[in-house]
């Protein structure tokens, strides 16, 4: 039996937002292994044209992910939840080894099973090169500070 990943479905608003900012503050943390305790065993995702199957090919994507997208920023926002369903969008910033700032916009569904992992996430993403200057993320490398506003209306 795995140990339950807190907070539960079915989510309330409250506790939907707290499962995005949980799922946001450990994706900061940009620590593969310590991501991939938030999926099943045999967790699904689609991210990008990629698709994965289980912990270990979550570990090894995001290891891949993170040596390439250098000072990865990154903030998810609750867009809409039901029963055992949650619905994200986000943005983060990075850059490559030739310095080059990107912003990613997205969206995700993840679906999660009655103890609290998660065992499916589809992610949508498109990276647009932005200057240095117009970088919005600028907190130190971790977690978003909490008066850190997050994405509000904000679609640039």
């Amino acid at each position: 039996m795995s140990a339950t990943r807190p907070p539960l479905p079915p989510f309330t608003l409250e506790t939907a937002t707290q499962k995005v900012r949980l799922a946001e503050d450990a994706w900061n943390s940009r620590d593969p292994a310590r991501v991939s305790l938030a999926y099943t065993e045999d967790s699904v995702w689609r991210n990008r044209s990629e698709f994965l199957t289980g912990r270990e090919a979550i570990v090894e994507f995001l290891t891949r992910k993170w040596a390439k997208e250098n000072g990865y920023r990154l903030i998810k926002e609750l867009w809409a939840f039901t029963g055992n369903h949650i619905a994200v969008r986000f943005q983060y910033e990075w850059h490559d080894e030739s310095g080059q700032w990107f912003r990613a916009y997205g969206n995700e569904q993840w679906e999660f099973s009655e103890d609290g992992l998660m065992r499916r996430r589809e992610a949508s993403i498109n990276d647009v090169a932005i200057a240095e200057s117009d970088r919005k993320f600028h907190w130190p490398q971790g977690a978003r500070p909490a008066d850190h506003p997050g994405l509000g209306n904000s679609v640039q």
